[in-house]
């Protein structure tokens, strides 16, 4: 009976994420959000749109992504990049394009103030060079297709929301990156409920994705944009919540139709990637070790006892035994399905989801190492040469 009691119990907590998936990925979906249908019509004008690109050492894509927002047609639109004290050819790539396309500007980043993270300091100067009345922040990494402004402002539009976020296709290359990235669509979608989100302001529900946020000036101003954010490195939580402390209402959605991005390239950048905002998200003492039991509880422990009890002959042991090896075989099955799953409808790739256990058990260590970082009070992890 108490094996039987355990294996309901993991089942249980295998089920929990498969559900949220199940009911979350429809309406995650582009696809299946209101506005598609009018998407293309050609009727109803967009407003002009200002697309600002915070910048630091980006010589290597930078025209390339200035290239793929001016292949958006029938839009007016301007392309601010910010300069963030590069120490390559970034001003000198962005600059060029300028001279040769007056809807492209060039600005240097003011000196870093104390208290600023770098990125959201770019943002707030970016958000006072922008001329027009809706602000998207682009990340330099991120490729928009053609039709991708247009279809993000029907969507902010529709969805009657002052902040929207969007998750581009994340090109993966390295097993790490095929590993781990996708990690966050599974803690995304598995444990956050999106029509909750969407029925309420709560700032615990805020989410989104910090390389495409999409919104009004107006409503920027209104939640003081990303000077309120000031020293976060997470503005994928933290600009969404911000919005909604200020009784905002903000959504996201798979963009992968519309832009895609390579996030990190490689294990080293995979890693510390994940490590330099975690302390922000996961990774506190009031949630690491309920998502741990979660997340553990979810996509392991399911694999490993039911490996045990195959291991051990649970099955001859008597009825209840073989039960429990039988539900245990069901709660295996049913922790591997939201990553295929998602893998299948985000085209993530096989590998994660393969390996979705050891997965789970690398980032749930990479939470615990960034916790154990700040407790110890160990220098915070570098990055693009900042602390």
């Amino acid at each position: 009976m108490i094996a039987l009691l355990y294996a309901l119990l993991v089942l249980g907590l295998a089920a929990l994420p498969a559900l949220m998936v199940f009911r979350n990925l429809p309406l995650f979906l582009l696809a299946d959000s209101p506005a598609t249908e009018q998407r293309h019509d050609g009727v109803e004008s967009v407003e002009p749109i200002s697309v600002l690109i915070p910048a630091r050492d980006e010589e290597d894509g930078i025209s390339a992504a200035i290239d793929s927002v001016l292949s958006n047609q029938g839009i007016e639109l301007e392309v601010v990049v910010l300069d963030d004290h590069s120490q390559d050819n970034t001003s000198e790539i962005v600059g060029r394009i300028a001279e040769s396309d007056a809807r492209v500007r060039l600005i240097a980043s003011q000196p870093l103030p104390d208290g600023w993270n770098g990125k959201q300091f770019a943002c707030w100067q970016l958000s006072e060079q922008a001329r027009y009345p809706l602000l998207l922040f682009m990340d330099a990494d991120v490729r928009l297709e053609p039709q991708a402004l247009e279809s993000l402002i029907r969507e902010l539009n529709s969805r009657q929301v002052q902040l929207l976020s969007g998750f581009p296709r994340q090109i993966m290359q390295s097993p790490a990156e095929q590993l781990l990235i996708p990690m966050m669509y599974f803690v995304l979608l598995g444990y956050l409920p999106l029509d909750q989100m969407r029925a309420t302001t709560r700032p615990e529900f805020g989410a989104g994705c910090g390389q495409l946020f999409l919104t009004h000036r107006q409503a920027y101003a209104q939640a003081d944009g990303h000077r309120s954010i000031r020293g976060s490195r997470h503005d994928g939580l933290k600009l969404p919540r911000s919005y909604r402390a200020a009784g905002l209402r903000t959504d996201l959605l798979d963009a992968s139709s519309l832009a895609q991005v390579r996030m990190y390239a490689g294990t080293v950048q995979v890693g510390r990637g994940l490590l330099k905002n975690a302390t922000e998200g996961i990774a506190q003492p009031r949630l690491i070790v309920l998502f741990t039991m979660l997340l553990l509880g979810a996509s392991v422990l399911p694999v490993a006892s039911f490996a045990h009890a195959l291991f051990y002959g649970w099955a001859e042991r008597g009825v209840g035994w073989m039960a429990a090896t039988i539900v245990l075989g069901c709660a295996t099955c049913l922790s591997f399905w939201p990553r295929w799953w998602i893998a299948r409808r985000l085209e993530s790739g096989w590998l994660g989801w393969l390996l979705h256990p050891l997965a789970v058990a690398v980032f749930v260590a990479l939470q615990w190492l960034a916790f154990a970082r700040e407790r110890f009070g160990l220098s915070p992890v570098s990055w693009r040469g900042r602390k």
